[in-house]
């Protein structure tokens, strides 16, 4: 079992269900799933940059990525109906939790002049994103093996029915929110 799992079922739920006045254990939030997804526009010209964005993100993930595709025509970009436009993963269960655990506690540290995540990238369902601008905060991507450096994106999915239950139980996983400045 995940570190972060166990701190999660030991620690956090008995918390989140005193703290949000919940009458069940059952009722309260938690990670139900995170999608990590790479865009790679440029992948129209070069079709190489496409296999190396799956490539890292099977590295950071664990788990090998699916290929997205464009849906409609963009003549300004250059998109055709069916072009591969960038990469996706839905991780859940263990790799889930060993995921952000990683992200956390490794990555997120990491960053150069991180101060914390913004609290405010929450959808009004629970549900948070974060935008990481380069993939090598992860340590599983070698520098000497990309040749553009790529950002990503994190959607963690919570079962939390609005942002305010979804913030406490990433604050008590871990996430470093920045302090709000009232």
């Amino acid at each position: 079992m995940s570190r972060l799992k166990d701190l999660y079922q030991k620690d956090i739920v008995p918390s989140l269900t005193k703290d949000l006045g919940l009458e069940n254990i059952m009722q309260c939030p938690r990670v139900t799933k995170i999608v990590v997804n790479i865009g790679v526009g440029d992948a129209i010209d070069n079709g190489k940059l496409l296999d190396e964005s799956v490539r890292d993100l099977t590295k950071i993930t664990g788990q090998k990525p699916i290929i997205n595709k464009s849906k409609r025509n963009i003549a300004n970009f250059k998109l055709r109906i069916g072009s591969a436009i960038g990469t996706s993963v839905t991780l859940r269960g263990h790799k889930m939790w060993s995921f952000l655990d990683r992200l956390l506690n490794v990555a997120l540290p990491r960053v150069r002049d991180f101060r914390g995540v913004s609290p405010n990238s929450f959808d009004g369902r629970g549900n948070y994103t974060l935008g990481i601008t380069e993939q090598l905060v992860f340590p599983e991507v070698n520098y000497d093996e990309i040749s553009k450096i790529r950002g990503l994106e994190v959607t963690i999915v919570t079962s939390a029915q609005d942002d305010e239950s979804g913030r406490e139980l990433l604050r008590k996983l871990g996430m470093p929110f920045k302090e709000e400045n009232r």
